[in-house]
């Protein structure tokens, strides 16, 4: 997948929680599988699919055209018990109220754009105004709540759906009719990757990821705070206090947002520190150590209890951890469970927010003629689990 030295650092650095093969009982002869219904109708009479992608062992996700959201995520822990780890709805109609982007697609521009502005070739574009004064996960109606094509893909130990979408010229204020395609792919070696694809016919700006929640003793099942995690970062982009990069990578070295060791998330989350309150805790975009330019091991995160973990490997320059610090409990999701504060953490690859207004950022610029092109894969993986 990438190169065997990083992956022997991530290991090298846990505790004695060594690797395990999965304990469930795999049928040898078992295949992966694609099946499609109906998940209900938009306001306009449009009927949305839900496709569920299942793989030889067991694992399951369900996915819908709508936002391409990611509806449940069913992975086994270490005892070979398969638990639903994406926090979500039941139903549509959940989709369809406001919510905090579960499982969805973002686009065009995952995360923030400063004063809602950027400039082009001296042209400035001016966007929706969606957080305060800034412009959050690509507008009031971006690409999380667009009905996208889909078609299914079955090939050699996978299964696959391929969502597209056309944003015309101009949509939530960006230029250029941007054409998008996202293949989600799950495999028989119990990894689901996500490939972005977009062209323009016009000078344009362009940031894609997903925002799943995750929490790995199962979605509704508490808080995420002591799972343990592993960034493989030594910068972070500090922010101001409305949320958007001072330009400034700093070093995570000393401070709360060191976790190149593996650490609980609730160790250092309320931290006395100006950059912990302005997020409520961790909301921050991490500066990747990458080697190469293929897919690279971003972070891991294990739950001790279940010893169910997930690792994120990533051709991104930056990852966006998010620990669900603005979640209320308001929501009930499904099984009418109901999701408090840190009842769920994000690791959103990405280029850094506000990357249009920061030079000194990796650009997020597309050109015409030019292909815009991400992947992001999750590995879910076993550990010991902790009496």
């Amino acid at each position: 997948m990438a190169d065997l030295t990083r992956r022997q650092w991530f290991q090298a650095a846990l505790p004695a929680a060594a690797l395990l093969a999965s304990c469930k009982s795999v049928d040898k002869g078992a295949r992966g599988s694609v099946t499609v219904q109906e998940f209900g109708k938009l306001p306009n009479g449009e009927t949305v699919q839900l496709f569920i992608l299942k793989n030889k062992n067991g694992i399951e996700t369900a996915i819908t055209n709508y936002g391409g959201i990611i509806v449940t995520l069913k992975t086994y822990d270490a005892r070979g018990l398969l638990a639903d780890v994406a926090l979500g709805f039941e139903t549509l109609d959940g989709y369809l109220r406001p919510h905090p982007y579960f499982g969805a697609i973002i686009g065009r521009y995952g995360n923030r754009i400063g004063k809602a502005r950027f400039t082009l070739d001296g042209v400035t574009y001016r966007l929706a105004k969606n957080d305060g004064e800034n412009s959050l996960h690509g507008g009031v109606e971006g690409f999380d709540k667009k009905l996208w094509r889909a078609r299914t893909e079955s090939g050699p130990g996978s299964q696959t759906l391929v969502l597209s979408y056309t944003s015309p010229d101009g949509e939530e204020g960006y230029p250029g009719t941007l054409q998008t395609e996202v293949r989600y792919t799950l495999s028989d070696d119990d990894s689901f990757r996500i490939d972005y694809l977009a062209t323009t016919d016009k000078k344009t700006v362009v940031n894609l990821t997903n925002h799943t929640y995750f929490n790995l003793k199962g979605q509704g099942n508490g808080d995420i705070l002591d799972h343990e995690i592993q960034i493989n970062a030594s910068r972070f982009t500090p922010v101001d206090e409305g949320l958007i990069p001072t330009g400034e990578l700093r070093p995570v070295e000393g401070t709360p947002f060191d976790f190149r060791k593996p650490a609980r998330i609730g160790a250092r989350i309320d931290a006395d520190d100006e950059q912990i309150r302005r997020g409520r805790g961790y909301d921050h975009n991490f500066v990747l150590d990458r080697e190469g330019e293929g897919l690279s091991l971003a972070a891991r995160v294990i739950e001790p209890s279940t010893g169910r973990g997930l690792e994120v490997w990533t051709t991104e320059p930056g990852m966006q951890f998010y620990t669900g610090n603005f979640l209320d409990g308001s929501l009930v999701g499904k099984g009418g469970k109901t999701y408090p504060r840190r009842s769920g953490f994000c690791l959103e690859t990405q280029h850094f927010p506000d990357s249009p207004n920061q030079p000194a950022f990796p650009s997020t610029v597309l050109e015409p003629g030019k292909e815009y092109r991400s992947a992001t894969v999750w590995k879910f993986v076993t550990a010991q689990p902790k009496k």
